[in-house]
């Protein structure tokens, strides 16, 4: 690999680039060593064609890797781009051995009936049908519950991979359609939330395929191998993830994710709820709940107390929230402004109001007072507890992701004559 002097300008996009690090820069110039595979990441990012490849340049002790089109040339000692093979002794070896599923068990545990789920071998660490018409390097048959079982076991190609991030919490980190970007370039997209947890696509084909592949490829990498990423969300938050841990959103942690939407949980806790106040509200994003008017309130015998919410009614007791930073992920900064009017011939002076979050992290008690006023009081002891039971039965926030890697022909065509057979 050449670098001409005189067009390097010194920006550091082969730096940041090389899959081996072997690009630095010195006296703000380019300088490539033996590290380089000549896998040709750098001309791809270079903007100002200050990189080439010469074909005349020969190495001794190079061998040339055929597992994909790149075609690495790879050092003694050295790995080639992708970090699968290694030169050892002028041959090129895998760096990970092949893993039996009970080498990968215990690390997510068994799963009790399911014998069908459980591969016979995995594809860590299989090698590669590339080019489609070689054999997969794994094609291995055994019987699960009386079933013959045939695992074929071929890497699937990165380009036709992605990451699903789901992150559980009720605070907002962009809206739906965003640009997620790691630094300035982007990755993916914040795509459907899914019951209270924010989704983020990052990767496919498109994406890996277009001017950010390489730093797409790492972090899809980054993200499926539990590594901590740190990504900016279009005109959203700044997020740092980690399969397996809390997020840390605009450098705050969320304690726990909701134990369900707004009207399920007046469903679950009406008991303790109808004995903590006159009425109750539960805020939420989604579907903010009014117990009075909620079937759960009737069924637990609430009477009706004369509250109008100002979100838009979706069945009774049921309301459209909206978006925002505030309770529950709604606009809602003060709890009384989630009320937009109480009629006094139903509503009884002294009554009291409790109004609360799916998770129940904040809750206030309010005091009806004459001329239809409210007044935030201390909370008592019945709406502690109930507020602490909604508490106490959410799960821990954390980040978990879904990997989809496309295998595609070469898994089909490595095994039969016939792959739509």
């Amino acid at each position: 690999m050449q670098v001409d002097p005189e067009k390097c300008i010194g920006c550091g996009y082969c730096v940041r680039d090389c899959p081996t690090g072997a690009v630095r820069l010195v006296r703000k110039k380019a300088v490539i060593s033996e590290a380089c595979t000549e896998c040709g990441a750098c001309i791809r990012v270079c903007e100002q064609a200050a990189l080439r490849q010469d074909p005349r340049c020969a190495v001794e002790g190079v061998a040339q890797c055929d597992a994909c089109p790149i075609k690495c040339r790879v050092r003694e000692g050295y790995q080639g781009a992708c970090h699968r093979y290694k030169n050892a002794d002028g041959a090129l070896v895998r760096v990970t051995p092949l893993h039996s599923f009970a080498d990968v068990e215990a690390t997510i545990g068994p799963e009790p009936g399911q014998a069908l789920r459980q591969p016979l071998i995995t594809g860590i660490g299989a090698g590669t049908t590339y080019p489609d018409c070689k054999p997969a390097p794994f094609i291995v048959a055994g019987k699960r519950n009386d079933v013959d079982v045939v695992t074929v076991v071929t890497e699937a190609p990165m380009s036709y991979s992605s990451v699903m991030m789901k992150i559980d919490t009720d605070v907002p980190v962009g809206i739906e359609g965003a640009a997620v970007a790691v630094g300035d370039r982007k990755i993916g997209l914040v795509t459907t939330e899914q019951y209270g947890s924010k989704m983020l696509s990052v990767g496919g084909v498109n994406l890996l395929t277009g001017k950010n592949g390489l730093l797409i490829a790492r972090t899809v990498s980054d993200f499926a191998n539990k590594k901590s990423v740190t990504l900016r969300i279009e005109d959203g938050a700044k997020l740092e993830l980690q399969v397996g841990r809390t997020p840390i959103i605009n450098g705050h942690k969320p304690e726990n994710m909701r134990v369900g939407c707004g009207s399920a949980t007046l469903g679950l806790f009406a008991p303790l709820l109808k004995e903590s106040a006159d009425d109750v509200i539960v805020l939420d994003s989604h579907i903010t709940g009014l117990l009075s008017e909620h079937a759960a309130g009737a069924f637990e015998g609430v009477k009706p107390s004369g509250i109008r919410l100002r979100f838009r009614q979706s069945t009774p007791g049921r309301y459209f929230g909206d978006h925002g930073t505030g309770w529950g992920g709604t606009t809602i900064l003060d709890p009384r402004d989630v009320i937009a009017g109480i009629d006094e011939q139903v509503a009884s002076v002294g009554m009291h109001i409790l109004v609360t979050e799916t998770t129940g992290r904040r809750a206030a008690l309010l005091q009806l007072e004459a001329g239809g006023k409210l007044r935030e009081i201390p909370v008592t002891e019945s709406a502690r507890k109930a507020v602490e039971a909604i508490t106490s039965s959410c799960e821990p926030s954390l980040v978990s992701g879904i990997f989809t890697g496309g295998a595609g022909g070469s898994a089909r065509a490595g095994v039969t004559r016939y792959p739509v057979k």
